[in-house]
């Protein structure tokens, strides 16, 4: 469904809410939020001990040999509502060592939880949707499970998880994953937003895509000279479905004397994909705070982020002083305000990152830290030579 939207600084300016917004997505699927995130990588193993010591995940299920797999193995890792799944090919050539290849390790999957797997594939190839996945029954004796997926921007999947009749763990063909080291959680609880990147002149033409064929709605709509510094400009929108559950960010290039982030990302991906993933705390100061101890690195935020922030985002809860001392950035829209910090890259390639969030009302993405972010953001890419 199109809808007239502004970008955010009208928005600040007006009465207009985003909750109005999300109600005029047409939820025809619908979704009722993120299922799991899949992650193909070169040693699943050693990347499940990473995610778990780094960022407290907790084991939930295991896949591979001793399951009857004979070309990969799956680690299936959970904290509250959170679930990742690294995947690792077993054996030459194959799907999953070409993705790895191609792009390194990355978000080949983003799952959406559904009520009806088999109508949303329906809905969307109907809408155009190129197929990934038909509608198929897997079950155990824990009952049955229905996915179906379709492609989104670049080789990025999204699959329809229909669980509804299942009460195992995770999916049928896992077992559950018994181990004796699970770190202590560090606050994470869902999945608030994945980002993606894409091509040059491509955002409209992806943000079209989830318009038509998902039924989103475009909430939010930031131009170059909204997302720019000195050198470097990106243009972004974000796309939501009707109930707010499940938005998406997509990103694309724009000229500045510099290379941006963006740019940076599509020559070490070799095209479109997840960027990065907003996983929301009820608590940032100590979320960061567990992580920093277990090995994390953050972005760098100049003290003089600080100098001026009552007076820009109004009156907090939290304590400025401890805030500066975290990095941690806080901005303010028409609804509340938020507080966001982001990790440096978690990959060996320049492509995926963290963000963590704790919204207190507010349902906007941080326009106000845009700046502080980027040029932080530019300082890591100083340091490799890509700027």
């Amino acid at each position: 469904m199109a809808i007239e939207t502004k970008n955010l600084k009208e928005l600040q300016n007006t009465e207009y809410s985003l909750k109005k917004i999300f109600t005029e997505a047409e939820d025809f699927l619908p979704l009722l939020g993120t299922d799991y995130i899949e992650l193909y990588v070169g040693n699943a193993k050693q990347a499940a001990h990473y995610y778990k010591t780094a960022f407290g995940f907790q084991s939930e299920a295991y896949a591979g040999l001793e399951t009857g797999l004979k070309d990969r193995v799956s680690y299936v890792l959970k904290q509250d509502k959170i679930r990742l799944v690294l995947t690792s090919p077993l054996g030459q050539g194959g799907d999953i060592n070409k993705h790895i290849d191609v792009h390194g390790d990355a978000v080949k999957i983003v799952a959406l939880w559904v009520e009806d797997a088999t109508k949303a594939y329906e809905e969307t190839t109907r809408r155009g949707a190129k197929p990934y996945m038909e509608p198929t029954r897997e079950e155990d004796e824990h009952g049955h499970v229905i996915r179906s997926g379709i492609y989104t921007y670049g080789e990025t999947v999204h699959i329809f998880v229909e669980r509804k009749n299942y009460n195992g763990v995770f999916l049928p063909g896992y077992q559950k994953w018994e181990s004796h080291y699970n770190p202590e959680p560090v606050g994470l609880k869902f999945i608030d937003h994945v980002v993606g990147n894409v091509g040059w002149n491509e955002m409209q033409t992806w943000c079209e895509f989830y318009g038509k064929v998902m039924g989103f709605a475009q909430i939010v709509s930031f131009a170059d000279d909204d997302i720019s510094t000195e050198y470097t400009a990106l243009m972004s929108k974000v796309m939501s479905n009707g109930n707010g559950r499940v938005k998406f960010p997509i990103n694309e290039p724009a000229k500045g004397k510099k290379k941006s982030q963006i740019e940076e990302y599509l020559d070490f991906y070799n095209g479109p994909g997840v960027q990065h993933i907003a996983i929301a705390t009820d608590d940032i100061v100590e979320t960061v705070s567990k992580m920093r101890e277990r090995g994390v690195e953050f972005l760098y935020v100049p003290e003089t982020y600080y100098d001026d922030l009552l007076e820009r985002v109004g009156d907090i809860d939290e304590d400025v002083e401890v805030l500066k001392k975290h990095g941690i950035l806080i901005d303010r829209d028409e609804e509340g305000y938020l507080l966001q910090l982001f990790t440096k890259n978690i990959l060996d390639r320049p492509t995926m990152f963290i963000e963590i969030i704790q919204r207190k009302g507010a349902q906007s993405f941080g326009v106000g830290n845009f700046k502080a972010l980027f040029e932080s953001i530019e300082r890591e890419q100083a340091k490799r030579g890509t700027l």
